[in-house]
């Protein structure tokens, strides 16, 4: 079975655990509730992302070129609900009462793996360049999901841990709305790169 397995295994630390839509929800979730109470979003995503790897291993290398216009909504689609969850991490920096804060659960994870054309794309990257070996093998093709979804679950945990840790610092009202403030930006950031404006905006004519 000829598979990249270094090159397979770089690409997927380094795609999973650097800053993305996904990860930095988490680092937000994690900030204003916690890491225990962060579970639920997270198993939100690690649910969708399993299903959206399920899929994307089904559909490898013929879904994008049979309907190569289907990338332009899975981007823009995606692109809408991150620069929704960028305005929601805002408003949570703006909050100044101690109380329970309405927290993002599972579906709100689960909503972010099915709309993120990040995701969809990785996805479809792995199974047609790295995994297209395993073509037709329902078995091995179940289990690489399940192992994507387990390192996507740790990522996202790492950056939920990291919130809640600072979640003392984040504490004052000041460093809450800064660090919201950009944590918002950074989502944005991910809604332009994932709409595809910015490929479009340097490409030269």
């Amino acid at each position: 079975m000829d598979i990249p397995w270094v090159a397979l295994a770089g690409f997927v630390l380094v795609t999973t655990f650097t800053p993305g839509p996904n990860n930095i929800s988490a680092l937000s979730v994690g900030i204003s509730a916690g890491y225990r109470k962060a579970l639920r979003f997270l198993g939100g995503v690690t649910a969708g992302f399993f299903i959206v790897m399920c899929l994307c291993a089904l559909v490898a290398g013929t879904i994008l070129s049979a309907f190569p216009r289907l990338q332009v909504f899975l981007r823009i689609g995606g692109s809408l609900y991150i620069a929704w969850l960028a305005v929601h991490t805002f408003r949570e920096g703006l909050r100044t009462e101690s109380g329970a804060k309405p927290v993002l659960g599972f579906a709100g994870g689960f909503v972010l793996q099915i709309l993120n054309a990040k995701v969809i794309i990785y996805g479809l990257t792995l199974y047609s360049a790295f995994l297209a070996p395993l073509a037709g093998q329902s078995v091995l093709l179940a289990a690489s999901a399940v192992v994507f979804a387990a390192v996507g679950f740790c990522a996202t945990s790492v950056w939920a841990l990291a919130g809640s840790t600072f979640t003392r610092v984040l504490s004052n009202p000041l460093v809450r709305r800064v660090s919201s403030t950009v944590l918002a930006l950074l989502l944005l950031y991910s809604a332009v790169e994932s709409s595809g404006l910015l490929t479009l905006v340097s490409t030269p004519r």
